[in-house]
C-alpha cells in the first residue's frame, strides 16, 4: 500500500495583542520644580530686602504668570497623565498660587485700605501655610530632598504670614521669611537639577534620597 507523508501542520500563532497603552511622556517634575524655584527666588529677593526698592517688584509679575504659573500648571497636568497624585496636586496648586499672587499684587492690593491691607496678605499666606502643611506630610512618601523643600516652604509661608498679620507688619519677620524662601528656591532647584541630569545621563549622578528605600 502506498503511503503519503502529510506535511506537519503548524498551528497559527495568535496575533500579538495591540498595545493600546498611551505613549510614555517625559518626567514633568524637573520642569515644575524649576518653574517654582525661579519664581520663589525672585520674590524672596524682595522679601529678604536684598533689593529693597519695591517699585522693582513688577519684575515678578510676568514670571509668576507664565513660568511659575502657567508652566507649573502644565507640569501638574502632565503629572495627572503619569498617575502621580502628589505631583499633580502640588504643581497645579502652586502654579495657581503664582497666578493668584500676581493678580492680587497687580489688581487687588492697590485697592485695599492701606492701613489694613497687610491683614489680607497675611490671610492669603496663612491659607497656603495650611495647604503646605499637609503636603509636607504627604511628601514623606517621595524623597528626602523634596521633603526638605516642603519643610522649608512651610516655614517660609508661616513666617511670612506671621509678619504680615502683625499690627503693624513686622519687617524683620518678613525679611526672615524671605531668607527662608531663598533656601526653598535652592532646594527646589537642586531637585530639578538632579531630575534632569539623572534622566539625561541614565544613571544617578545627583541623589535625592527616596524615602521608600528606607522602608
Amino acid at each position: 500500500m502506498a503511503t503519503t507523508t502529510r506535511p506537519e501542520v503548524v498551528p497559527a500563532k495568535p496575533d500579538k495583542p495591540e498595545d493600546k497603552s498611551p505613549p510614555a511622556i517625559a518626567d514633568p517634575g524637573p520642569l515644575g520644580l524649576a518653574a517654582f524655584a525661579m519664581t520663589t527666588f525672585v520674590l524672596s529677593v524682595f522679601n529678604a530686602n536684598i533689593i529693597g526698592t519695591l517699585a522693582l517688584v513688577g519684575v515678578l509679575l510676568p514670571l509668576a504668570l507664565f513660568y511659575g504659573g502657567a508652566v507649573q500648571i502644565l507640569a501638574g497636568m502632565w503629572e495627572f497623565r503619569k498617575n502621580n497624585t502628589f505631583g499633580a496636586l502640588a504643581f497645579s496648586s502652586y502654579g495657581a498660587f503664582w497666578i493668584a499672587l500676581a493678580w492680587y499684587l497687580r489688581y487687588i492690593l492697590p485697592g485695599l485700605p492701606a492701613a489694613r491691607a497687610h491683614e489680607a496678605t497675611g490671610l492669603f499666606l496663612l491659607a497656603w501655610t495650611i495647604f503646605t502643611a499637609y503636603m509636607l506630610v504627604a511628601s514623606l512618601g517621595t524623597t528626602k530632598v523634596l521633603t526638605a523643600v516642603f519643610a522649608v516652604l512651610f516655614a517660609t509661608f508661616l513666617v511670612l504670614a506671621i509678619g504680615n498679620l502683625a499690627a503693624p507688619p513686622n519687617d524683620t519677620v518678613i525679611h526672615a521669611g524671605g531668607w527662608l524662601g531663598l533656601v526653598t528656591a535652592f532646594l527646589a532647584w537642586y531637585h530639578s537639577f538632579a531630575g534632569v541630569t539623572n534622566a539625561t545621563w541614565g544613571r544617578t549622578l545627583l541623589p535625592v534620597f527616596p524615602w521608600k528605600k528606607d522602608r
